[in-house]
């Protein structure tokens, strides 16, 4: 049986209905399972637990062969740090797996480092990996897909900002990843005989920078790229707020994302995408094109 906790976002909720439709057994764990009928239609078992809460793991991992870690804390309540929320559920989750007999972890980080956001993601899979079951720590840039926050924030810049100031983080390359392709190597880890229980960077096949992004997004909607001013004094933290004026994404999300754009995130060891089953990963071009099309606005 393969667990899925975090069945409610928007990689969990795809990676666990691609297992289902496969054939798998999938246990689709989730705060409010209820908010997931869709899952439940899928063939998933929904089963509630709360990473923050231990005592809720247990039953919910019971059976579980594989594990897969798909939280995060950005965004969770007004309050509190999110790494040290990130660090407690990372923890927790250890310990549960273990004592569930769970063969396998699955984790999916983010490539870079240097931020808030980038070095609570890593801290993350280090406090995965001190514990007993052997994790396979997947690490990608921008996510493209319709649900994808990192998408969603440039998609609405483009649509609704025909010219922008920019600081220079624009300017910093970049390499994102098809949501597709995000799911297919996740699922990979299932097999439990691919020495998969090592860090996996993962990427598509296009380098670019985010600002490269913003005008091939344009392109995919059919409008003109927008116009854009690069000023070296606009922080990635002002530029944030900003951001959240603009877009509809939680700005709890927004903030650390943006102030993650400053730091490089390519893929630097191709050995962990050489380990997975080899396929043709979709051009960045292509994954726009799909994802505007999902949006369907």
């Amino acid at each position: 049986m393969i667990a899925v906790v975090g069945a409610t976002g928007y990689v969990g909720g795809l990676l666990a209905r691609h297992l289902a439709e496969g054939g798998e057994e999938v246990a689709a764990l989730a705060r409010h399972p209820e908010r997931a009928e869709d899952l439940a239609a899928a063939g998933c078992e929904m089963r509630a637990a709360d990473v923050l809460e231990p005592e809720t793991l247990g039953p919910a991992l019971e059976g579980a062969e594989v594990a897969y870690f798909l939280v995060h804390a950005m965004g969770r309540g007004g309050d509190g740090d999110f790494a040290a929320r990130e660090q407690n559920g990372a923890r927790n989750f250890a310990r549960a797996a273990a004592a569930a007999g769970v063969k396998r972890i699955v984790y999916l980080g983010g490539l870079g480092s240097g931020s808030e956001h980038l070095n609570s993601r890593h801290a993350t899979a280090v406090t995965l990996q001190a514990g007993e079951v052997p994790v396979a720590y997947y690490r990608a840039a921008a996510v493209i897909g319709a649900g994808s926050e990192s998408f969603r924030t440039v998609y609405y810049l483009v649509r609704r900002l025909p010219a922008m100031v920019t600081p220079k983080w624009t300017t910093i390359r970049t390499q994102p990843i098809a949501v597709s392709d995000v799911v297919a190597d996740l699922a990979a880890a299932t097999d439990l005989s691919l020495p998969l229980d090592r860090e996996l960077q993962i990427g598509g096949p296009d380098v670019t920078t985010y600002g490269g992004m913003l005008d091939q997004l344009a392109k995919a909607l059919d409008r003109r790229p927008p116009i854009r001013v690069t000023v070296p004094v606009l922080t990635p933290r002002l530029s944030s707020l900003w951001v959240g004026l603009v877009t509809p994404v939680d700005t709890g999300v927004a903030r650390p994302l943006i102030e993650g754009l400053s730091h490089e995130t390519v893929v630097t060891d191709p050995g962990g995408m050489e380990a997975l089953p080899a396929r043709p990963r979709m051009p960045l071009d292509q994954a726009l094109r799909e994802a505007v099309e999902a949006v369907g606005e």
